[in-house]
């Protein structure tokens, strides 16, 4: 019996049927992902969430350039990566692979990581 089964089994006994909202069950290690789109929102709003914070970060700190950029990259596919395979410990096969898995959002978090750094870094430094 693989882990994912087992962990659904326990899910049932100690939940008691009762379904869990998404976010008890984002910040849950023991959760039970039943549905795959499910854990994929999850994936994409923590990656709006981190975006939001280090366009912030990065703006009030005032980084400029490609450093910038590429240390938001690394932070923000390493979380993720760290959160789905060390914390959630799900079968990234059943997601289409870790690959699937890290870039799931990624353009978006970028985008928005830029508009939030673009915004604070005018606001603060320049007159």
């Amino acid at each position: 019996m693989t882990s994912s089964l087992k962990r659904k089994e326990e899910s049932h006994l100690l939940n008691g049927g009762v379904k869990q909202s998404t976010w008890s069950k984002a910040f849950n290690s023991t959760a039970v992902w039943e549905e795959k789109d499910e854990f994929l929102d999850v994936i994409y709003w923590l990656r709006q969430i981190i975006a939001v914070i280090l366009g912030v970060i990065w703006g009030v700190a005032p980084l400029k350039g490609f450093l910038g950029i590429a240390i938001f990259c690394i932070i923000n596919a390493g979380v993720l990566y760290v959160y789905f395979s060390s914390f959630q410990q799900i079968d990234e096969e059943e997601y289409g692979g870790t690959w699937e898995l890290t870039k799931e959002g990624f353009m978006t978090s970028f985008a928005l990581f830029l508009v939030v750094w673009i915004i604070f870094y005018t606001a603060l430094h320049f007159d």
